[in-house]
């Protein structure tokens, strides 16, 4: 017995052509966008790609049988025209839309949603986002290349897709919106071979047209993109091999629509104190948290009482100067722009005679000596400065090992790290969903070595917490799983692993005839901007 959770009332997307607030002004048709970057693109094979820089390309090149409402975090069907799960969680059958076709002009049916899925599982692939579909009946044995297919994909017939999960799980729609759930056509993958980066073909509103290695690539419309009306650009041009102080130059000479690096920190405070360029500039917020992370299964961290003392040592005001203001202070581990976030929770005030009265209940009233694992990339070590005076200020002794972004998180990894400053490696979702927070970073799957949990934190009751809001499939009761996640990092918050110390803002610097809403620039699953809804105003 299914229960119809997704109705086909929602085919009416096929037909949405505008991403348009009231008031805004009407999306004009033509024209080509420039936007830059210091390097090359490495890939935009959807199954490989997985960076900042190119993930909004791959986006706008492919599709998944789930996407995002321009501009923010709500799901919404993509290349599915409905989709059923079953009352147990544990089945999901997606209709596919009618007449969508690939670059190439062939019609998308059923069995490239399932070829796609098995590209990115089969180890052969070597796929980066291989992990996200252990919620797939039969992943274990094909991520182990011990069996052709996953067993939990099929394709009854042309147009419908059926999920069969080892296990209820909650984000599994938002691994349907990532990049590698992508479809692509076999076809193609097998004539480009190696070179399908170099040569995608998607359903996207965009298609590769050039990539002169070193120089520049240029995306032309889709003419027979399946949402009506878009996208709004003729195409869009990325131009590599620019230093972002000299993109930054040319924005403001009016010859870049966007500096695709952002503002160079070392220019940042001119451009906020120009009131001309500071208009072209959008703020937005990122899945972002930085945070310094305690191993609490070494002393004296293995106390909570001292872990609460540093959260309450750090004046993350402060350190938000260091970087120009570019942040705000984070008091819990979601970001506010994630789901899930507690509003109105305060976290540990800046409280320094607080933190050496903890440390004294703790054993520790002379303090202690430690060490603060950093990356050597700027403004990372200066943080690190700023984070160790105010340790100082309690009685902590923390002398800073600045190291290459590999020796820190091998040390972290390791457990061989007492703190770290997660500054440069900082965790940015993969999608936005309070989960994604918490497994890898703050779950006991993460406290192994080699693991992302550096405080090697591990509550058997909170993972069964986590497991247990996971399992809240229904998106009718998604405010009620998210209630869960809140209370389970409200728990965290007691144990304390981490301090927060800021959420980062996205700084996106776009020409005068760039329009769109601001929210399509600072787009928090397109980054640096939503290319297939801005357009050209002049």
């Amino acid at each position: 017995m299914k229960k119809l959770i997704l109705s086909t009332a929602l085919a009416t997307l096929m037909a949405l052509p505008a991403f348009a607030p009231a008031g805004a002004q009407e999306p004009k048709h033509g024209g080509n966008m420039v936007v830059t970057y210091k390097d090359d693109v490495a890939t935009l094979d959807p199954a490989i790609g997985y960076d900042w820089q190119n993930w909004s390309m791959i986006k706008s090149i492919f599709d998944g049988l789930m996407d995002y409402e321009p501009g923010t975090t709500n799901l919404r069907p993509g290349l599915a025209e409905s989709y059923e799960i079953s009352e147990d969680g544990l089945t999901y059958t997606f209709k596919l839309r009618p007449g969508v076709k690939f670059h190439n002009g062939r019609e998308l049916v059923a069995d490239d949603v399932v070829y796609s899925i098995n590209r990115v599982i089969n180890p052969a692939t070597q796929s980066p986002g291989q992990g996200f579909f252990s919620m797939i009946d039969g992943y274990e044995a094909a991520a182990a290349g011990k069996a052709d297919k996953v067993s939990g994909v099929s394709a009854p017939d042309a147009s419908t897709v059926v999920f069969k999960l080892s296990r209820p799980d909650a984000t599994f729609l938002h691994v349907m919106a990532l990049n590698f759930s992508f479809v692509v056509p076999k076809e193609a993958v097998e004539e480009a071979g190696a070179d399908f980066g170099k040569k995608p073909v998607g359903t996207g509103a965009f298609k590769l047209t050039e990539w002169t290695l070193g120089q520049r690539l240029v995306f032309e419309k889709n003419a027979d993109y399946w949402i009506s009306g878009v996208p709004y650009l003729d195409s869009f041009t990325v131009e590599v091999g620019q230093e972002p102080v000299v993109a930054l130059l040319r924005a403001q000479n009016g010859e870049v629509d966007i500096p695709g690096d952002g503002i160079p920190p070392a220019k940042f405070v001119e451009v906020m104190k120009d009131e001309a360029q500071k208009s072209l500039v959008v703020e937005g917020g990122q899945l972002h948290t930085g945070y310094i992370t305690m191993n609490v299964t070494k002393a004296p961290f293995d106390k909570v009482e001292v872990r609460r003392a540093v959260n309450m040592a750090i004046n993350k005001e402060r350190i938000v100067q260091v970087i120009n203001g570019r942040a705000v202070p984070a008091n819990q581990p979601l970001p506010p722009s994630m789901p899930g976030y507690t509003k109105g929770y305060e976290g540990y005030k800046f409280d320094q005679e607080g933190a050496k009265k903890l440390l004294a209940e703790a054993g520790y009233a002379d303090g202690f000596d430690t060490e603060l694992f950093v990356m050597n990339t700027d403004p990372n070590p200066r943080i690190a400065q700023a984070i160790q005076q105010d340790l100082k200020a309690i009685g902590i002794n923390a002398s800073i090992k600045s190291l290459a972004q590999a020796n820190v998180i091998e040390a972290g990894g390791a457990g061989n790290a007492p703190m770290i400053w997660s500054g440069g490696m900082a965790w940015i979702a993969d999608f936005p969903d309070p989960a994604n927070f918490y497994g890898p970073i703050l779950g006991c799957s993460g406290a192994v070595e080699g693991g992302w949990n550096w405080a090697k934190y591990c509550n058997a009751d909170l993972d069964k917490l986590a497991a247990e809001a996971d399992s809240i499939v229904d998106p009718a009761k998604a405010d009620e799983r998210l209630a869960k996640w809140s209370e389970i990092y409200m728990k965290v918050m007691e144990d304390a692993p981490w301090a927060p110390v800021f959420n980062e803002q996205r700084y996106t610097m776009k020409s005068a005839r760039m329009g769109g809403d601001d929210a399509l620039y600072v787009d928090p699953v397109s980054i640096p901007v939503n290319y297939d809804y801005v357009f050209i105003k002049e």
